[in-house]
């Protein structure tokens, strides 16, 4: 009897491959290779054979020997904003150990800063990449229609963009970061819970209100505060555009005029900023401060006091999680949900 091609010579079945593929279609291998690759000048009813040899056999490419076969690499940009701190060090730091913990999967990764406040200049920076530079981009940008629109043209340029920490509507879930009206929630909950019985105002300070996620937590902490803790009023957003002349002026400003602010919520990125105008004008010793990523300042903020309570993610996950994303984005699959949910995490001084 003759062994068949998913047998292996040990008589366990094997794996299927594209000689398989190629016999059960009727088609030549060089077709097969074509149609697993999208190239074009493929009639669809031979593209409908191979996808039934495919469903047919069970076939699963293996991408990773396939690239090493041809040197492909997988050529990857991160867009941040220039202005940023301490998590935005941290978001550099694990970006460069990604360079070297993907360079088995053949990955390169590079970086390019924008000012996050000039849509005109992030949106030209999006016009400039072409698929012969780059495969795919991850951007941590506010939502504008000059992105927005940016980003598209260059999806249908054939480059995958993948909205970072910030989202972008056109993606919907296609994006890295955690659910930030659930974050904003929660800031709104632990607000609640330490101001039980005292009735006040809420200062909220933000780098720009533009920016979607600083939108959602808003949206998040205001639903909580207004329905489960009516003795609270949270006052309008306080923008920084990341200045700390600026943060200095408006917060000491809102505190003059408003001297019954029993809390403050930070709930932009970067928290050093705020929390060193907060310091100058030296509000109350009781006054109850919710900021948002673990960082060196957020850490010693917990550590003596200043900050009630922290809510972060884990920004090498999140840069982990962009490369796996594009990277299955250029190969056409999907990644495992549940691998790439980012956490919301609370950190309190007593689990530092």
């Amino acid at each position: 009897m003759n062994k068949s091609a998913s047998q292996s010579d040990d008589g366990a079945l094997a794996r299927p491959t594209t000689k398989d593929l190629a016999r059960v279609a009727g088609v030549s291998r060089a077709t097969v290779d074509r149609v697993l690759n999208g190239r074009e000048g493929v009639k669809k009813r031979t593209v409908d054979k191979v996808h039934a040899a495919i469903e047919q056999l069970g076939f699963v490419r293996n991408i990773a020997a396939a690239n090493l076969a041809k040197s492909r690499t997988y050529r990857f940009l991160f867009i941040l904003p220039q202005s940023g701190d301490q998590f935005h060090g941290e978001i550099l730091r694990h970006i460069n150990e990604a360079q070297t913990a993907f360079t088995a999967d053949m990955v390169t990764t590079s970086v390019r800063l924008v000012d996050q406040n000039d849509p005109f200049e992030i949106a030209a920076l999006l016009a400039s990449l072409s698929p012969e530079t780059v495969d795919g981009v991850a951007i941590m940008a506010p939502e504008t229609p000059q992105v927005r629109d940016a980003i598209h043209r260059l999806q249908e340029r054939g480059v995958h963009a993948l909205p970072f920490i910030s989202n972008q509507t056109l993606n919907g879930d296609k994006w890295v970061g955690i659910d930030n009206h659930a974050a904003g929630a929660t800031a709104g909950t632990l607000m609640g819970r330490f101001l039980p019985n005292r009735a006040g105002k809420l200062a909220i300070i933000a780098d720009s209100i533009l920016s979607r996620d600083s939108l959602e937590r808003r949206s998040g902490f205001d639903h909580v505060v207004n329905s489960e803790f009516p003795h609270l009023t949270a006052l309008p957003s306080l923008e920084t555009y990341g200045s700390q002349v600026r943060a200095n002026h408006i917060i000491s400003e809102t505190y003059r005029h408003q001297k019954d602010i029993v809390g403050v919520y930070i709930l932009s990125s970067e928290a050093r900023g705020p929390l060193s105008a907060i310091w100058n004008v030296a509000l109350p010793q009781n006054i109850v401060i919710i900021a948002h990523e673990r960082t060196p300042c957020t850490e010693n903020a917990l550590v003596d006091g200043t900050l009630d309570a922290v809510i972060t993610q884990d920004p090498g996950h999140l840069v982990r999680s962009a490369v796996r994303k594009l990277r299955a984005m250029t190969d056409g699959r999907s990644t495992l949900r549940s691998q790439e949910k980012i956490r919301i995490e609370i950190i309190l001084k007593t689990n530092l």
